[in-house]
């Protein structure tokens, strides 16, 4: 199970006890955010995206209420956005949709970013490898524990609607 991909990688950092497992299911960010007892935004949704040419794909970590703004993500890496089809997300991730997220992701062809949308919150939860579980991480130890490239600014947020 990829839940227990995600453990083993976390022991190198010592977290892997930080893992909630939940008897309920956590696959959406609305289900997330009453598993784990917060607001929808401080879900931390991983978008998979695929990059131009089979040249592989990217991971884009943003606030659960974020929504890809398309010209803000075009200008960014230079393509129009494409997600992942299902069977691709987990030939790319190793995680199926519901539980996917950017740790212990072991292709050298996929890119993980991090969006400022979640720089609102001390924490987030991001999902570990399976539709019924998640992590509290800052903003700090999201990066540098997904080994993100970065942080780039392409959500539209609910507010960017007022």
């Amino acid at each position: 199970m990829a839940i227990d991909k995600v453990r083993e990688y976390f022991k190198q950092f010592g977290i892997e006890d930080r893992i909630m497992e939940f008897d309920v299911s956590s696959a959406t960010v609305d289900l997330a955010a009453e598993a784990v007892g917060v607001e929808g935004a401080r879900i931390c949704k991983t978008m998979s995206f695929l990059k131009p040419e089979g040249q592989g794909a990217i991971l884009v970590q943003m606030a659960g209420d974020g929504r890809i703004n398309n010209r803000k993500f075009k200008d960014q890496f230079g393509f129009k956005a494409k997600m992942l089809k299902p069977e691709e997300v987990i030939e790319y991730t190793g995680h199926a949709i519901g539980g996917v997220c950017a740790f212990a992701i072991e292709r050298d062809d996929v890119d993980v970013y991090c969006d400022e949308s979640m720089r609102r919150f001390e924490t987030v939860f991001p999902a570990c490898g399976s539709s019924n579980s998640a992590i509290e991480l800052t903003c700090d130890e999201i990066e540098k524990y997904s080994k993100a490239s970065g942080w780039v600014d392409i959500c539209k947020l609910p507010e960017d609607d007022a």
